[in-house]
């Protein structure tokens, strides 16, 4: 494998985790997922991996709910993906350990940024679980956070979609993808790769980021060796269509 990053914080969509079938947690798509981050892992590359919680929670469930209890209750849901994918892995054959930035000791450490470069050191996949462990903060955030704390050269979004667009493809059967583009441009035309917190900070942190579709067979080994579709994200000043 040639790779060009050596250490890489991966952000799992929870929403990709269920399925069609409406699981919370598809065994499947975790198995494949598993899979995946132990080849990257068996490469040699140091794997961090925060995971979102829309499979089980997503925002509050009504516009009366108080938003740092909605927010609260999505951190301790991405505690069980947490989980749920430690076990995976380590079947996958590559050990892992959860990190959680609120206090859970029955179910997992408590997360510092010595323990999880410790850890990375030692090959071991860390899953940063319950965000940042504030309210008002999303899970791309979080995973944006990390890897600036735990010096990442690369952060890859694994989502449902292959790519990111210029408009809705959902939408839009027009819409096209981008092959290579900057944060600047993201932020300027307020595209919905990721949140734009989490855009800042890679950007001032000159963290490049992947995106790819989590559906596709070895797109995370294809994302660290420059093939499979997908968009690259960085600070060169470029704008590249597929």
């Amino acid at each position: 494998m040639d790779r060009k990053y050596k250490r890489v914080v991966l952000k799992l969509s929870g929403e990709a985790l269920a399925g069609d079938d409406n699981f919370v947690l598809c065994p499947e798509i975790l198995k494949r997922v598993a899979k995946q981050i132990a080849q990257i892992a068996s490469a040699g590359v140091q794997v961090g991996v925060v995971i979102g919680a829309g499979n089980i929670w997503r925002g509050r469930m009504d516009e009366e709910m108080n938003r740092a209890i909605a927010d609260n209750m999505g951190m301790a849901a991405t505690l069980i993906n947490s989980l749920a994918m430690k076990d995976y892995v380590i079947r996958a054959g590559v050990d892992a350990e959860v990190l959680s930035a609120v206090a859970v000791d029955k179910f997992a450490d408590y997360y510092t940024t010595r323990r999880a470069i410790d850890l990375l050191e030692k090959n071991v996949v860390v899953i940063f679980a319950c965000g940042t462990g504030n309210p008002f903060f999303t899970t791309d955030t979080a995973g944006a956070l990390r890897a600036c704390e735990i010096s990442a050269d690369g952060f890859i979004q694994a989502k449902n979609i292959d790519a990111v667009y210029d408009d809705d493809p959902r939408k839009n059967p027009k819409a096209k993808p981008y092959k290579r583009i900057n944060y600047n441009y993201i932020l300027k035309n307020e595209l919905k790769a990721f949140d734009a917190t989490a855009s800042i900070l890679l950007r001032d942190n000159n963290i490049d980021c992947i995106m790819v579709s989590l559906n596709d067979e070895d797109a995370l080994l294809n994302a660290l060796n420059g093939r499979g579709k997908g968009t690259i994200i960085c600070n060169d000043d470029v704008v590249e269509y597929y």
